[in-house]
């Protein structure tokens, strides 16, 4: 029958594992360092697998396959030692102090945050807080998910990875209600960087761009990798661009 199922691509999977916790029925495994479906009759074609990769290998495409069988799963997870759950629930996180045995990285498993509400006023004589104005995780742009919910609808904020450490209200400025992503456009590969950007924007309904560079020279790579990216997407995005100073002020 042609249903949706997941399809994993072997080129940009780096089997890291991520997936495999996220999906409920255990269809995914990981065989010579890579993501594979188990078997088709085990996939419900729902993606609840999407969001977690970081590489944005999988996605759900029609093909023929073998019907979603909710028996076989349920063999399937008494065979891997795995506790079946109920058809097409949200898969359930490992506890923090229990690292998932296929090796991912939980560091790396996407979260959104709720917003921070602003700090009450400070007392007399004491130090008013500053709360983080990040919304979410990972943020490395090696890392980040191209579907990942917190890129819909949302004002991107692509950061040299320089520029928090230089300007000292980098949260209250800049990031206070943008997603995030960052990179070092001098030390990472601007090329892989720019196909990443090229398939957030095209899976992604990002309304807005803005880059965040160091005044250096080498800096101005992650500006041009953002841009020809944008070009590559076929989209039209309001983009703009703010070069920080060594001193850490906003240069006009």
């Amino acid at each position: 029958m042609i249903r949706n199922i997941v399809r994993i691509d072997q080129d940009k999977c780096n089997g890291c594992g991520l997936c495999v916790p996220s999906c409920a029925e255990g269809a995914i495994t990981i065989v010579n360092g890579k993501a594979i479906l188990a078997a088709d009759n085990l996939c419900d074609g729902l993606g609840a697998c999407l969001g977690d990769c970081p590489q944005g290998a999988i996605t759900i495409i029609q093909r023929d396959s073998a019907e979603f069988d909710e028996a076989a799963v349920e063999d399937h997870l008494k065979k891997i030692g795995r506790a079946p759950a109920p058809p097409h629930a949200a898969p359930v996180p490992a506890p923090a102090a229990s690292p998932p045995s296929h090796g991912g990285c939980p560091g790396s498993r996407a979260m959104t945050f709720a917003p921070v509400a602003s700090p009450a006023p400070s007392t007399p004589g004491g130090a008013e807080p500053r709360p983080s104005r990040l919304r979410q995780w990972p943020v490395q742009l090696n890392l980040v998910s191209t579907t990942a919910p917190y890129f819909q609808d949302a004002d991107l904020l692509i950061v040299a990875d320089c520029v928090p450490f230089a300007c000292g209200d980098f949260h209250r400025d800049f990031l206070a209600g943008k997603a995030l992503v960052i990179g070092c456009p001098k030390l990472d590969d601007n090329r892989f960087y720019q196909e990443k950007l090229t398939e957030l924007f095209r899976l992604s309904s990002v309304r807005s761009i803005t880059v965040l560079r160091m005044e250096v020279p080498c800096c101005g790579g992650i500006v041009v990798v953002a841009r020809q990216a944008l070009a590559d997407s076929g989209k039209d995005i309001p983009f703009t661009e703010v070069t920080i100073g060594l001193d850490g002020s906003v240069k006009k």
